[in-house]
């Protein structure tokens, strides 16, 4: 598996749905960049100035809304993640 460093987490993206409500099908390009994930991976913490490290706020297997265009799209042993900083993360999905 992946480890990020530092502030990064590795996010299982969510499919975006390929229906609409009223069950037109869409295309690959009239669909929305998917927003939310599950967190796989999470690096230690932000660290600081003083060289002291903050822990993160979310953790492995949180659910996750993000940034629409954040992070950067990786393949590892056949799935698709997405690795971003921290500060991408806009809420956890309860």
């Amino acid at each position: 598996m992946l480890k990020p460093l530092g502030d990064r987490v590795i996010i299982e993206v969510t499919e975006a749905a390929e229906q609409t409500v009223g069950g037109i099908l869409l295309a690959n390009n009239a669909k929305d960049k998917p927003v939310t994930g599950k967190i796989v991976a999470a690096g230690t913490g932000y660290v600081l100035n003083d060289g002291s490290v903050r822990d993160l706020a979310v953790k492995v297997d949180d659910e996750v809304l993000f940034d629409k265009y954040a992070g950067q799209e990786v393949a590892f042993e056949g799935t698709d993640y997405l690795v971003l900083h921290e500060k991408d993360i806009v809420a956890i999905v309860e």
